[in-house]
């Protein structure tokens, strides 16, 4: 592009000596650099005469091209250089149904009153699906329930909690403080499918606890899941923050024996290229979201 710019600096003066000094170059250095260009080309490109250089008509077909080429450059450079500034761009943001998304909601609404011209595409999906997407460059960012195995992620972990069982308000066990997980294992069991890490976490501590559990309903809708507990058809177990947030006749207790964390973290692809925009998403979210405990990464 820089030796199309000369050869357009000299097309548009008429002139070596000229050009030359309008590039802050010698008239040696330019003569040359348009020489190797009619070299590459197979083809001259000006007529050079004492008083005056004229356009050949390849040079007539180079012009016309190298003007369209040099706008478009032109154009590329502002834009960047506006994302630098300004801090254009989208961001692709996965959530699980299953989370609490005011706080995240907050979030956004803060960086997007920040910085106005950033956009975000957001998707809902189970922990899994949002990891696979991310690793696929389909997503940016996710907040899921961090797994044990993230070779492939960066993250920020925000906020640790205990899963709780969600039971009818008929149910034998209402009134208890606490439960050990041994004791669910003849009931009915309503769970989130296969994409939550939900999902995994509690067969895991179930077998660890030593039964499999009967499971009676799979959904990726927490709504659904509320509604068959309030309805007597299962039990349910659910991270603490989220019950709170259960609208239907449910009762929450304790779990032990073991108890089931369950780690919630924004991530990302690790050693991707992240945009500027993008890294500084990551910074301010930093700065937002609640901190957990002192093993935060990324």
């Amino acid at each position: 592009m820089k030796h199309l710019q000369f050869f357009l600096e000299v097309a548009r003066t008429g002139s070596f000596t000229q050009a030359a000094e309008n590039l802050y170059i010698t008239q040696p250095a330019l003569s040359r650099i348009i020489k190797s260009m009619e070299d590459e080309l197979g083809l001259p490109l000006f007529i050079r005469s004492r008083k005056k250089v004229i356009l050949t008509d390849a040079g007539h077909v180079l012009n016309k091209h190298a003007q369209v080429m040099d706008k478009q450059w032109q154009r590329l450079y502002a834009e960047l250089d506006k994302m630098k500034t300004v801090k254009t761009g989208q961001i692709r943001i996965g959530l699980p149904t299953i989370v609490n998304s005011f706080f995240f909601s907050q979030l956004l609404a803060s960086f997007h009153k920040e910085y106005p011209e950033v956009t975000f595409q957001l998707e809902e999906a189970g922990s899994k699906k949002i990891e696979e997407e991310i690793t696929n460059d389909k997503l940016d960012f996710g907040v899921v329930v961090l797994p044990d195995k993230h070779d492939m992620l960066d993250y920020y972990m925000f906020e640790t909690d205990k899963l709780k069982l969600v039971v009818p308000p008929s149910h034998r066990l209402v009134g208890r403080e606490a439960v050990a997980l041994s004791e669910l294992k003849d009931e009915s069991f309503i769970m989130f499918n296969r994409e939550f890490e939900l999902r995994r976490l509690v067969l895991a501590a179930c077998r660890e606890a030593g039964f499999e559990p009967g499971i009676i309903s799979e959904t990726s809708q927490l709504d659904f899941i509320e509604e068959m507990v309030a309805y007597n058809l299962g039990i349910t177990l659910l991270p603490e923050s989220t019950c709170t947030e259960l609208k239907r006749d449910v009762h929450t207790i304790a779990v032990t024996n073991p108890t089931i964390e369950w780690r919630l973290a924004m991530i990302w692809k690790k050693e991707a290229y992240l945009s500027h925009v993008a890294t500084e998403f990551i910074h301010f979210a930093k700065g937002k979201l609640p901190k957990s405990r002192p093993d935060q990464k990324g």
